[in-house]
């Protein structure tokens, strides 16, 4: 790796009056070190120190909204409460201090169980059918009300993101949490209008979602959704088998108002449909960015040897080379990359990379997630 070569992901991009330096973007990453789940002078520095590093945009970890039963694990940040959001006005201005920029990944967890701790919430857990994955019942199925209070939920923290001078705000839509419970018809029964046997009818809680979220920040505030196609629950599940039902589940979230798809793949480089591709192999980031013609970011196991749900289970991985990520930034398959685990072992990841210091690039340990630093 070349520092000439890497300069293309160190392009400026700009959308909806946001600039960012480069192509680089912290993607989320669940650390559960918020005690009473409020951020502190730990995550402030955790998030400076990326933005030191390089990093072009900052995803910060899951931050829930103001339901019940939000979150799955109590080490989990809020999204609301004025001690919560107090917390997080330091962490954005400890960011921009350092001259980065960010958003928060706004996040409900619905009726999935937490494979690090045992803990549960006081509150009965909420999904569309009172299921965690087909057939495995958990939780209570969500009524119309409790409906409309999350979809106002996501709104308010979205709102408070740009009140308190986040640059962005992301929806987390993926991985089988809330959102993503209602995409799958494996945990979407229901026979409402957040139901369907088609994609696209189980697509509207989202879509409702990012409609309010937009009414509450305005048109210039950029939102983005993070979407997969795998279920922790399912890693072989897919929502769309064909470019068609990619499109039918897409564009109603593209036309309710979002800017960017973070399209989640555990490997960046596998196309997403083989048989339709041909040489070129689109990943799921190319194929959102073809169908809908909205800016994307890719993510999944970029600069490391194992892919990440191998991580939780003790995998170490190695730094590797990123020549098939700059193939890919140089036919602008899509606009972002999104850097995990590397960024928890090398805070200055962009930094080193934009230098062709590849030797200097750790690979990650388990034991990382053990800390916050």
């Amino acid at each position: 790796m070349s520092s000439a070569a890497a300069d293309i992901l160190f392009r400026p991009f700009t959308l909806r009056g946001l600039t960012l330096p480069n192509r680089i973007v912290m993607a989320p990453m669940t650390r559960g070190f918020a005690a009473g789940g409020v951020p502190g002078a730990a995550q402030a520095d955790y998030y400076r120190k990326r933005a030191e590093g390089g990093v072009g945009l900052i995803l910060s970890e899951g931050t829930v909204i103001d339901r019940p039963a939000s979150r799955n694990h109590p080490g989990i940040p809020f999204f609301h409460g004025e001690e919560a959001l107090t917390g997080w006005k330091s962490v954005i201005e400890a960011v921009h201090a350092a001259g980065g920029k960010m958003g928060p990944q706004i996040w409900h967890t619905g009726a999935v169980k937490s494979f690090q701790t045992d803990w549960t919430p006081d509150a009965p857990v909420e999904s569309p059918s009172g299921l965690d994955a087909p057939g495995v019942e958990r939780g209570v199925a969500m009524s119309d009300s409790d409906i409309a209070d999350a979809v106002a939920a996501y709104a308010k923290a979205a709102g408070d993101a740009k009140r308190l001078g986040f640059d962005v705000a992301e929806l987390h839509g993926a991985h089988g949490y809330l959102i993503d419970q209602f995409f799958w018809a494996g945990s979407n029964l229901r026979d409402d209008r957040h139901g369907g046997s088609t994609i696209a009818e189980r697509a509207r809680f989202a879509a409702d979602v990012v409609a309010a979220v937009r009414a509450e920040v305005g048109p210039d505030f950029p939102i983005i959704i993070r979407l997969s196609q795998w279920k922790q629950q399912d890693y072989a599940a897919r929502l769309a088998e064909t470019p068609a039902e990619m499109a039918a589940w897409l564009e109603p979230l593209a036309d309710a108002g979002v800017d960017i798809f973070h399209c989640s793949q555990r490997r960046f480089w596998e196309p997403e449909f083989p048989t339709v591709d041909g040489e070129k192999g689109l990943n799921f980031a190319g194929w959102a960015k073809k169908l809908t013609g909205k800016a994307t970011i890719s993510v999944g196991s970029v600069g490391l040897s194992g892919e990440f749900m191998a991580a939780f289970g003790g995998e170490s991985s190695t730094s590797v080379g990123i020549d098939q990520l700059i193939e890919r930034m140089e036919r602008d398959e899509f606009d972002l990359i999104a850097i995990g685990r590397a960024l928890i072992s090398n805070p200055d990841w962009a930094a080193k990379v934009r230098d062709g210091d590849a030797a200097g690039l750790r690979g990650f340990e388990v034991s990382a997630l053990g800390e916050l630093v």
